[in-house]
């Protein structure tokens, strides 16, 4: 019975070895473009076998879908969800051991959880706008919010078999270009991994855990290689090879325009835009029982195929008003986000301002408003951006009054963007980004010039006051005497 167990794992080890080998060989053109996602359960629960994708086959919204509700139809409800910043197959090549070096593998818990299960589903392509969705489909199917955790948390959770939970880690990946720190940050990952299961284990809770990511992490190296070889390869080319030259600059356009980001959102007024909204994260927090309650609003607000309601928006030459409506937010069946802005003109600039005068939260017959007016502006014919736009961490959006139910409320826009007049097209106008001129470190660069230079200075002036002897002694002669008073 061992020596079949052992074989059994052996076999689930070495075809995911294979099947990840042969897609990185496979769809190299394409890496740039995809996620890996793992799916697999605790010890002794199996689900109904699943035919992986064939070969070079990149799994799509609806197929990714299908493989979620067949897995959760019959497995456990309790879904543990590892969703990492960035992933590609590259780095299971290159970290885990996969030339037979296992003692180098950065990814123990993990393909100790893998083989251990006994019917894990391993995805080595799925599109990353699917795996982008995932928190969003995994909702509709538990009916059920997402609780973002981590294995401190979670160790003081009770959870019930009986009732589903959407529990989400959060894992961070390496974006510099040194390779160490990329393969620290992923074994500091498996290790979260390998402790959230170990927690689960000891509350004996059965558990189907997911494994994914939000973009791929080869985006940028894929691209700049392909350049590089574009390069190359046209600098061999006899004269005459202009064409060609065009038809890879082209190509790699459509690879960067292909491997881009989501739309905004788009209100029309009519047949004409009149307001646009981006963010890489839309969330919100709710403070329950002393801790706070994570929702991300943004699967619900962008993304391929995602078309938000936004009945209740308007706008006019002074005033707009977009209202982002959404159902079940963290146990609220009705949900809305409203973004009202006002423009108007200002004599001391002598031009039209624009303000996000306050971010609203309308829930069940309840407001919670946020005012905005004093930090988020732009001139009108401009777009505002801004690196993280909060209520909690360095806020520029705080509660309307003390009494408000904002109080009870965060907020968190990543990368955010908003233009609400003078929109021609569907394209943002020229953005007024809320980093200064003089950031922290500029006045550190300057203060530090600033030092350097007094150094300088007060040296020169110390070496130009040395003063040189004018008398020297000559031992033939007679001694020279200096009088003290001199």
């Amino acid at each position: 019975m061992a020596t079949a167990r052992m074989l059994h794992l052996y076999r689930v080890s070495a075809s995911l070895a294979v099947v990840f080998l042969l897609l990185n060989v496979i769809n190299t053109g394409t890496c740039d473009e995809q996620v890996p996602l793992m799916l697999w359960t605790s010890e002794g629960i199996s689900l109904p076998s699943q035919s992986p994708p064939t070969a070079g086959h990149i799994v799509g919204g609806e197929q990714l879908g299908s493989y979620l509700e067949k897995a959760l139809n019959m497995g456990p409800r309790n879904v543990l969800l590892f969703l990492q910043d960035k992933m590609s197959i590259e780095d299971f090549t290159m970290y885990g051991g996969a030339f037979g070096n296992k003692q180098d593998s950065v990814f123990p818990n993990l393909e100790g959880a893998l083989m251990s299960s006994p019917s894990p589903l391993v995805l080595p392509a799925v599109s990353w706008p699917a795996s982008n969705a995932v928190i969003g489909q995994l909702q509709d199917q538990l009916e059920t919010s997402p609780l973002y955790m981590d294995p401190e948390t979670l160790s003081q959770l009770r959870l019930n078999a009986s009732s589903p939970a959407l529990l989400v880690f959060r894992l961070p990946y390496g974006t510099g270009a040194d390779l160490m720190s990329a393969k620290e940050i992923l074994s500091g990952n498996d290790d979260v991994i390998g402790q959230v299961l170990s927690i689960m284990k000891t509350q004996s809770v059965p558990y189907t855990a997911i494994y994914t990511a939000l973009r791929p992490s080869r985006e940028a190296a894929s691209l700049s290689l392909e350049a590089g070889l574009g390069g190359g390869r046209s600098l061999l080319q006899a004269r005459g090879g202009h064409k060609e030259r065009e038809r890879e600059r082209e190509r790699q356009r459509m690879i960067k325009d292909k491997a881009g980001v989501y739309s905004p959102v788009e209100f029309k007024e009519g047949e004409d835009t009149c307001i646009l909204l981006w963010a890489t994260t839309l969330s919100v927090s709710i403070l329950r029982g002393g801790r706070w309650e994570d929702h991300d609003l943004t699967p619900s607000t962008f993304g391929e195929g995602v078309s938000p309601k936004l009945h209740g928006s308007s706008c006019d030459l002074t005033r707009s008003r977009l209202v982002l409506n959404y159902e079940s937010v963290l146990g609220h069946r009705s949900f809305k986000l409203i973004f009202a802005m006002s423009q108007r003109h200002y004599q001391v600039s002598a031009r039209r301002w624009f303000t996000l005068d306050a971010v609203e939260l309308e829930y069940d017959g309840t407001k919670a408003t946020f005012n905005g007016s004093r930090n988020i502006y732009a001139p009108a014919e401009y777009s505002y951006r801004c690196e993280s736009v909060t209520s909690f961490r360095w806020p520029v959006l705080v509660p309307h009054s003390a009494k408000d139910p904002a109080n009870q409320w965060r907020v968190s826009f990543e990368d955010f963007q908003i233009q609400g007049f003078n929109v021609t097209g569907g394209d943002f106008s020229y953005a007024s980004d809320c980093a200064g001129f003089f950031t922290p470190g500029i006045w550190m660069g300057l203060m530090t010039s600033f030092l350097m230079v007094l150094v300088l200075t007060y040296g020169l002036h110390m070496i130009m006051q040395l003063r040189t002897m004018d008398r020297f002694d000559d031992p033939k002669g007679p001694a020279i005497s200096v009088p003290q008073t001199e």
